[in-house]
Formats: C-alpha cells, sequence, structure tokens
C-alpha cells in the first residue's frame, strides 16, 4: 500500500482536516491544525508531501520518527501539530486496513468512556453561574472557563477581588457537586498567580490549568510547592521533551497535551505513559474539532491516568459549526457526562466529506483577539 495524496480543507469555524489517500481505497482523516494559523498548517502539510507520496502508510512509526528527526529544526509548534495531523491519519488508514479500533492496536481499552467537560463562559468570563448551571442540567458533572481578562504582572487588589468574588459565588450557586477547573489561560503571572492560588483552595478546583505561561516550569514547580490545588500544564507543550522539565521538576499533577498539537496519537500515548510513572493524572486539552477529538479518545482508551477529556461542543468559538456537524452520527456520543470510546474501525468516525467540501467554500481566518492593557501594552489572551 503506498500513499497517493493529501488533502487539506479550512473550514469554520476555525479548523483544518486532513484527508490521507491510498492506493488501496482506503483513506484516513486527521486534523493538523494550530488555532490561528490554519494556512500555515496547511502549507506545512504540503511540504511533507514530498516525502510522504508513496510511502507506506503502516509504517506509522518509522513515518513519524523521519519527519521530526529529518532536518535540522524539530519540535515547536508548527512541526508537531503538522505531524499530528497526519499521525492520527495513517492510524486511521491501519485501523481500517484491519476493520479494528486505534485503541485495539495499542494494546486495548482500560475503559468503555470517560468523564467530560463542557466549556462555559467566553474569552472574557461571563455569565458562569447561567453557563455552569445549564451544563450540569444536560447532565455533566464538570466545566471548565477563563477566570480572568487582561491582568497585569502586578494589578489591584481591587481587580483581584472582583475575580475571588466571581468564584465564590459561582461555588455557592452551583453546590458541591459540579466540579469546577479554572483556566488562568497563562494570562496570570507569578507576583498574582501566587496570590490567587491561596485565595482559591477553599474553592477546591479539580485543576488550575496554565497557572503561569507554559515557558515558565521552574516557576509552575515552585507554585506546586505552595498550593494544595492540582496545577494543571501542557496544551502548549508539544513533544515529550518539553514534558522532560514538567516531570523533573514535579511542576505540575495533571498534563493537558492536545493530541493535534503534540505529535498526534503516537506521541500522546507516549507522554500520557510516561507521566504515569510519575503518577500524574491526564486530562487531553481538545478545544478544537472532531477529528482530533476522536484521536484524543482512542488515547483516553489505552491510557490509564486519562481521568477527564476536554471537548468543545457548544464553545463559544464555535460560531457558523460545531463538532457534530462534520461527522455521521454515532462516533461521537456524550452519554451522562461521559463520551463514550468509540468502536468502530480506525479513529472510529466517519467524516462527512460532503459537509467539508461545502463548509471549506466558505473557510474562516479566525484570530485570537488582541487585547491590551490600561496602559497601552500588549496583554496575554
Amino acid at each position: 500500500m503506498k500513499i497517493t495524496a493529501l488533502k487539506t480543507w479550512i473550514v469554520p469555524p476555525r479548523w483544518l482536516f486532513l484527508k490521507i489517500e491510498t492506493d488501496a481505497g482506503l483513506s484516513g482523516w486527521g486534523e493538523p491544525v494550530l488555532e490561528g494559523h490554519a494556512a500555515t498548517l496547511a502549507a506545512a502539510v504540503q511540504e511533507l508531501e514530498d516525502f510522504l507520496i508513496g510511502q507506506d502508510p503502516r509504517r506509522i512509526e518509522d513515518i513519524w520518527q523521519t519527519i521530526y528527526r529529518n532536518g535540522c529544526y524539530r519540535g515547536g509548534p508548527v512541526l508537531m501539530s503538522a505531524l499530528a495531523g497526519i499521525d492520527m491519519a495513517l492510524w486511521d488508514i491501519k485501523g481500517k486496513e484491519l476493520d479494528t479500533p486505534v485503541h485495539a492496536l495499542l494494546g486495548g481499552p482500560v475503559r468503555d468512556r470517560i468523564r467530560t467537560y463542557r466549556w462555559c463562559g467566553g474569552d472574557r468570563p461571563s455569565d458562569l453561574i447561567e453557563g455552569v448551571r445549564a451544563v450540569q442540567a444536560q447532565g455533566y458533572t464538570a466545566a471548565k472557563f477563563n477566570i480572568c481578562s487582561e491582568l497585569q504582572i502586578v494589578d489591584t487588589h481591587a481587580k483581584l477581588d472582583g475575580i475571588i468574588q466571581t468564584l465564590f459565588d459561582l461555588r455557592e450557586a452551583v453546590g458541591s457537586e459540579m466540579d469546577l477547573a479554572f483556566d488562568f489561560h497563562g494570562r496570570v503571572h507569578a507576583p498574582m498567580a501566587r496570590v490567587l492560588l491561596k485565595e482559591l483552595e477553599p474553592l477546591r478546583p479539580i485543576f488550575v490549568e496554565d497557572a503561569v505561561v507554559s515557558a515558565m516550569v521552574e516557576t509552575m514547580a515552585d507554585l506546586a510547592r505552595a498550593t494544595s490545588i492540582p496545577l494543571c500544564i501542557g496544551e502548549r507543550l508539544h513533544s515529550r521533551y518539553d514534558f522532560k522539565r514538567v516531570f523533573e521538576l514535579r511542576a505540575a499533577q495533571v498534563i493537558n497535551p492536545d493530541t493535534a498539537h503534540v505529535g498526534g496519537i503516537s506521541e500522546m500515548v507516549r507522554i500520557g505513559h510516561w507521566a504515569e510513572a510519575y503518577d500524574v493524572a491526564l486530562a487531553p486539552h481538545c478545544p478544537i474539532g472532531p477529528i482530533a477529538l476522536a484521536a484524543s479518545l482512542q488515547v483516553d482508551a489505552v491510557c490509564h491516568n486519562a481521568f477527564i477529556q476536554e471537548q468543545s461542543i457548544g464553545i463559544h468559538y464555535n460560531a457558523g459549526a460545531d463538532v457534530l456537524d462534520y461527522v455521521e452520527p454515532g462516533g461521537i456520543v456524550v452519554e451522562d457526562g461521559h463520551l463514550l470510546i468509540p468502536q468502530g474501525p480506525g479513529l472510529g468516525i466517519e467524516v462527512d466529506e460532503a459537509k467539508v467540501e461545502e463548509m471549506a467554500r466558505i473557510g474562516h481566518r479566525w484570530r485570537a483577539p488582541v487585547w491590551r492593557h490600561d496602559d497601552g501594552s500588549i496583554a496575554e489572551w
């Protein structure tokens, strides 16, 4: 079997889909997107055609290692996201050839379903009580949201008091049966993160995500030693080598690498199993599309330390299209606040290619918003 073509589609709301075709009539789907840089990733995939056309798609590990190692530059968000989409598609092909789910090829599932959470609020958190109550009514037992908008490296007590009061009001409104994950989103710098983590401990969040930006692993380790709240890092790390310091420094109790940004299923499973040796929990990041979610669920199926899965159904970014719009019913199923592990061959989903073609004619140019502090300086989004 040989690879004959790679096709990409930029589709709303902010995704890039990839289809790898073969001379055996089998094809596989991947999602090699980096939010805000879909065209860049489409170009990166196209550059890799020179190597991939004519390759045997069943040699997944050799292809992975060749793309990663062949050349002076390796790692980083662009290369690893492109590699991720390719890796997903290759696993999809292999599973379809053998008529079995990817997770069966990785040793078989350790679970049949995984708990999931819904996003609430927007980029700037708003209507959190109403949002969390709504997802609670839909059967979810966990929600995640941004806790703040712009925050200076040292901000006012009034700003911090407002954040803290909002979160205490939310906890009182929804009770203790609803688990809450607080996303600092890298907007909070070390001086303010230390204060907020101490003040928020009584609310017992299941984790705080990106308490500081991911580059500040040493600072994250200091914060982890100073708080009882589990800290989470990973969505902006792009290979097992990036996670090395996280584990060695005990910088987090939860990691949330993104299957679409960390080199695909192959690398995600390696990182997940490695985290288990440090008793670190796995909560895969996935605020993007259905192919990336299906790939994440294959990882959840085989990593014992996976405990919760992000997904973007109804997220504020999904204007014009949502996760289930591009796939046939039955592949991605939410039931009682859990995502079922797909049992179909490959990734376990059937992509509606006609819908993909239709929506690609609309396309997108999604960009992250540009925020500024009151003094005019650029703010972390």
